[in-house]
C-alpha cells in the first residue's frame, strides 16, 4: 500500500520542446514566480522545477490553491520563448502509480546488497521506462529476514 499523490506541486502541461528552454533559466523563473506569489500575500513558494513528459513539475512548500495555480500558469504563459496558446493547463497531481517487482536476488554476484542506485541504473537502460519519471528513489526491501530475495517498489 502506498500513500496518495504528492500534491505539493503544480503540473503545467506544455509541449516537450519548451521544457529545455524553461530548465535553462529555472532559477530565475522560480524567483519570479515566488515574487508574484508574495505580491498576493500567499504563503506558497516554489522550490524547484523538474521536466517531465508533457510538461513540468513545479515543487512547492505546500499544496497550491486554485488561485496559486492560475498565477503560475499565467506566468509560464508570459515567458517570451513560449507560445501562449500552447500552455494547456496547470493542475495538481491526480494519482500516483507504483511498480512492485518481486523475486530479485537481494545479494548481488559481487557480494553486495541490492541498492536503489542499482535499480535506477538498470531502469535507465530499459527502453520501456523511457517516458516514465520516477517520483522517488526505488525502495529495496528484503522479502523476509531469512530470505535472499528482495521486493522492489518503484513510484512512477
Amino acid at each position: 500500500m502506498t500513500k496518495g499523490p504528492f500534491r505539493k506541486q503544480a503540473i503545467v502541461s506544455i509541449p516537450n520542446r519548451y521544457t529545455d528552454k524553461i530548465m535553462e533559466d529555472a532559477g530565475n523563473y522560480i524567483h519570479l514566480i515566488n515574487t508574484l506569489l508574495k505580491n498576493i500575500k500567499s504563503n506558497l513558494h516554489t522550490e524547484f522545477i523538474h521536466p517531465c513528459t508533457g510538461g513540468i513539475f513545479i515543487a512547492t512548500n505546500n499544496i497550491p490553491a486554485f488561485s496559486n495555480l492560475n498565477i503560475i500558469e499565467r506566468y509560464i504563459k508570459s515567458i517570451d520563448s513560449i507560445d501562449y496558446e500552447e500552455v494547456l493547463s496547470s493542475q495538481l497531481p491526480q494519482s500516483k502509480s507504483y511498480l512492485k517487482i518481486m523475486g530479485i536476488p537481494f545479494v548481488q554476484p559481487n557480494s553486495s546488497n541490492l541498492s536503489s542506485s542499482n535499480i535506477t541504473n538498470t531502469i535507465n537502460c530499459i527502453g520501456l521506462f523511457e517516458s516514465i519519471s520516477l517520483v522517488s528513489k526505488p525502495r529495496v526491501i528484503k522479502a523476509s529476514p531469512k530470505s535472499n530475495m528482495a521486493i522492489i517498489w518503484i513510484n512512477i
